[in-house]
């Protein structure tokens, strides 16, 4: 009876430290979030409420793997398998800002990768589909948004070239992964007043992230934001099927 006493006496002490552990965890990665937000976000002209208070709830740190947690709040891109990579938290800020997300509106993002990019956006709107090339990263992503609370964001195993016809038009359009060219299907189904964000260029030269904005006439403008540098985007065809793409 004394030892099954002092078994139970040492699970509970350890249960204890263990969850005390968990928090103190939790605790530190808030305050890297805050930290993320404060000196690589806000400092760079990310002013959207919105948009930073999205970034300071979602766990970043969730959707990097294990070996790179302690780095997920660096202001820098890493790996997450299959050759891709989660964005620096400034671009993702700044690529949310730039469609001018509100609640309500309807997003589309290309290149779901680990699901970071659409969890921010699920912050602001419930509306979000979210499509990837890479079959595991496609499922590992669901099942994490998933278990995260993020239930609402829609993932399609696909090619997101095409866009996904079947929820447009959307609001915004976010691509993940350097392009050659604005892919026609996605200028279609941008709503009119809608907003799009897209790195254009090769991997191996300079890259622009570029805003497409398509006006209430369905007149489409583009202007370059800053250089960056994304992995490349896969699926559709590798050259613009007609001179009036943008």
């Amino acid at each position: 009876m004394k030892a099954r006493v002092r078994w139970w006496v040492g699970f509970a002490v350890g249960s204890l430290y263990i969850a005390a552990a968990a928090t103190a965890r939790a605790d530190d990665f808030a305050r890297q979030r805050e930290w993320m937000v404060a000196r690589q976000i806000e400092a760079r002209g990310v002013r959207d409420p919105i948009v930073l208070q999205a970034m300071r709830r979602v766990p970043r740190h969730e959707f990097v793997p294990d070996g790179w947690r302690h780095a997920a709040y660096a202001d820098r891109p890493l790996p997450i398998g299959h050759g891709q990579t989660i964005s620096q938290p400034y671009i993702v800020a700044l690529m949310t800002e730039l469609i001018r997300p509100r609640p309500g509106m309807r997003v589309f993002e290309i290149g779901t990768g680990s699901g970071y990019q659409a969890a921010v956006l699920a912050e602001i709107t419930p509306h979000v589909f979210t499509i990837e090339i890479i079959q595991p990263l496609a499922t590992s992503a669901q099942q994490r948004l998933e278990r995260l609370g993020y239930r609402t964001v829609a993932v399609k195993f696909g090619d997101g070239y095409f866009g996904w016809p079947e929820h447009a038009p959307f609001d915004g359009i976010i691509v993940t992964a350097a392009a050659d060219h604005v892919p026609p299907p996605l200028i279609e189904q941008l709503k009119p007043g809608g907003r799009m964000v897209i790195p254009l260029g090769s991997p191996f030269q300079q890259q622009w992230l570029v805003l497409v904005e398509k006006d209430e006439a369905g007149t489409v403008r583009s202007r370059n934001v800053l250089p960056v540098a994304f992995v490349p985007f896969t699926g559709g065809p590798r050259k613009p099927p007609g001179s009036n793409a943008p």
